[in-house]
């Protein structure tokens, strides 16, 4: 958790004020000239989609490249990861006066880089250019922040408490010139003004950036911080390529200082009093406001009730009857099929409230099914394919600080008339429209869960590669939900292939109940980590937490306040973290897969970004039910509950 920002302890080294000759010393040349200035300031305030600039050779060459220096010999990095990033991150330096002076000694040419920063003269200058008003010189903000290929930071609008200007300072090596297609890059999101159903006007991103700005060595880019507005991205440091082997790009390291020039603080000049609190209110009635956006979320749930289950409409029939085998045997694997294997799943369910079933699909149609969506993959444009025959409506899942996938969703329930023959579809379509809206399957899931299910939606998804992602949501509604996701990732490398089974009984029938707090199967080396794996947390469990206060930011990534949640996740891979790492259920990208979860209130759920470079997209259908509860199951809840009291 971060820490507030206090005064410097006893032992560490207070901020030196220099003077405005002294600091503008440390800078370029000419920077400080009127035409300059003017120049700077005059594409700021042209600039879309929202106020920034970029400026270049900002620091005295030699003084930065000291700066680099320091920083490669005294400082370490840890890589660290959760939903919204993956990063090495340096250790306590989210504010250098947090430095004991041993350490600080060590790292003179930093200091003199950040005294310089946050002196008079280039505050004065800042607020000059973006017009956002007077900057503090006591609070200072700031961190080194290392990405190499496969990092990445994703959609966030830098919204926590005072801060007021965003800024990132580039130490790339400078002697090797970064190329823009290593990625890396700044990118700046739109967003458009749309009325809700209220009558209120909200602001909504747009799926897509609309600004890209490449780092490179000595440059400066900078924002005003606006809720709602100032969404962005930092671009993955892509992996080298087939044919660039012998490339010298100096490991295509993003070195950079960032931070936030915050609003002056008590004692200084243009201080406010009341003015941090006003600006908590604004973020808050924004963060609010944004929840009326959520109408113009996509996809928006398609809840469509599930059917009585059996010919006499009983929904607690615990047999399939032949009819409703002889459907499921189309698609499914037999060994799933069997009263034996139901009953054991079953047991395995209430023991776990999970299940990993491996081989799901029955051979001959997983086949066709694979062969289908690898033609897919194969294509120019990455697609996800409508049906001819059946209303679904296909898009891009947004808003971007949120999520971003393709995906497919059926509009109405099966159709009545005919269904065109197996011939006239793809399999795709089948498995989308056919089997998972099916009432016999509904009632499969509820004998191996155990759970009457009253409602579904359903949504078909295909996560690109360098593209797409899910940030974690929390959900919130009272009663749990169980949700059920088929992998049909057909290309290999998603970290899952030649593992031992967990649990070798289980796995003769292709099920595994693996789920005990860890991942189903041991995560790949990071080196060769792609993302594009399902992943189930805790969610927090202090209530007096507020998601724009300070302690709510657990990283220096700026990633901002995450509504829906009381803090970002927790951070799940890091060098030397404890086993207890908040994960509850997790499953890579695979082929043939279904996952069965039940969520309670509070759990996390997200999918990780897939990197470029992946051999393939992540596809897979998901559906989530609503339940119905028996005593049985309600009374166990509150006992749960009452223990954890």
């Amino acid at each position: 958790m971060k820490r507030k920002n206090e005064s410097p302890a006893q032992g560490r080294s207070k901020k030196r004020a220099i003077s405005d000759e002294e600091a503008q010393k440390n800078f370029r040349n000419g920077l400080f000239d009127d035409e300059v200035l003017q120049q700077y300031t005059s594409d700021y305030a042209a600039s879309q989609p929202y106020k920034h600039a970029v400026i270049q050779n900002l620091v005295d060459d030699q003084l930065l490249r000291n700066v680099r220096d320091e920083i490669l010999e005294h400082i370490s990095f840890t890589p660290k990861e959760t939903d919204i990033y993956k990063i090495h991150q340096s250790g306590d330096l989210a504010n250098l006066d947090g430095l004991e002076d041993s350490a600080l000694k060590r790292l003179p040419s930093l200091l003199t880089l950040r005294d310089s920063l946050y002196s008079s003269a280039f505050r004065k200058y800042l607020s000059s250019i973006t017009g956002a008003g007077p900057l503090s010189g006591v609070k200072t903000d700031m961190a080194v922040n290392v990405y190499t290929p496969g990092c990445h930071l994703l959609c966030h609008d830098d919204v926590i408490g005072s801060r007021r200007v965003s800024w990132i300072l580039y130490l790339l090596n400078p002697d090797i010139p970064w190329k823009p297609e290593w990625g890396g890059a700044l990118r700046l999101y739109p967003t458009e003004i749309r009325t809700a159903s209220n009558g209120e006007e909200v602001k909504v991103p747009q799926p897509d950036f609309s600004v890209s700005i490449p780092p490179a060595w000595n440059q400066l880019s900078f924002f005003t911080v606006q809720p709602g507005e100032s969404f962005h991205d930092v671009e993955e440091v892509y992996r080298k390529t087939a044919g660039e082997e012998n490339e010298d790009d100096g490991g295509r390291i993003r070195m950079a200082i960032s931070g936030w020039f915050h609003i002056p603080q008590e004692g200084e000049e243009g201080y406010e009093e009341g003015l941090e609190e006003k600006l908590a209110e604004r973020s808050s009635l924004m963060q609010l406001q944004g929840g009326k956006a959520d109408e113009f979320d996509e996809p928006q749930a398609h809840w469509v009730e599930v059917p009585r289950y059996g010919e006499d409409g009983n929904r607690d029939s615990d047999e399939l009857t032949a009819d409703e085998i002889d459907f499921l045997i189309k698609y499914m694997n037999p060994n799933y099929l069997t009263p034996d294997t139901v009953e054991e799943l079953a047991g395995m369910f209430s023991d776990e409230s999970s299940l990993r079933l491996a081989e799901f699909l029955s051979v001959k149609f997983a086949a066709r099914l694979r062969e289908y969506l690898e033609s897919k993959e194969h294509e120019p444009e990455p697609n996800i394919p409508p049906n001819p025959f059946y209303a679904s409506k296909v898009g891009v899942a947004r808003p971007p600080h949120k999520h971003r996938y393709l995906y497919r969703q059926a509009v109405q329930p099966i159709p009545t008339t005919p269904y065109p023959d197996a011939e006239s579809i793809t399999p795709y379509d089948d498995l989308v429209d056919i089997l998972f809206p099916h009432p016999a399957f509904a009632k499969w899931i509820s004998l191996v869960t155990g759970i009457t299910l009253t409602r579904s939606n359903i949504v078909a998804r295909r996560f690109r590669r360098g593209m797409d992602y899910t940030l974690a949501s929390a959900f919130e509604e009272e009663d749990p939900q169980l949700e059920v996701c088929l992998g049909i990732t057909p290309s290999k490398g998603w970290g899952d292939e030649d593992e031992e089974p967990d649990e070798p009984e289980a796995q003769e029938n292709g099920a595994s109940s693996k789920s005990n707090g860890k991942a189903p199967v041991e995560p790949p080396k990071p080196e060769d980590e792609v993302g594009g794996y399902e992943m189930y947390m805790a969610g927090d469990e202090d209530e007096g937490i507020d998601a724009g206060a300070p302690e709510a930011a657990s990283t220096h990534t700026g990633a901002g306040q995450r509504r829906k949640a009381k803090a970002d996740p927790a951070v799940y891979r890091s060098a030397g973290d404890d086993e207890d790492d908040g994960v509850l259920f997790s499953q890579p990208a695979a082929w043939n897969n279904l996952a069965i979860v039940l969520r309670d209130r509070g759990v996390l759920r997200f999918t990780k970004y897939v990197s470029k470079a992946a051999r393939g997209d992540r596809w897979d259908v998901c559906a989530e039910f609503g339940v119905e509860l028996g005593e049985d199951e309600e009374e166990d809840d509150e006992e749960e509950e009452g223990e954890g009291e």
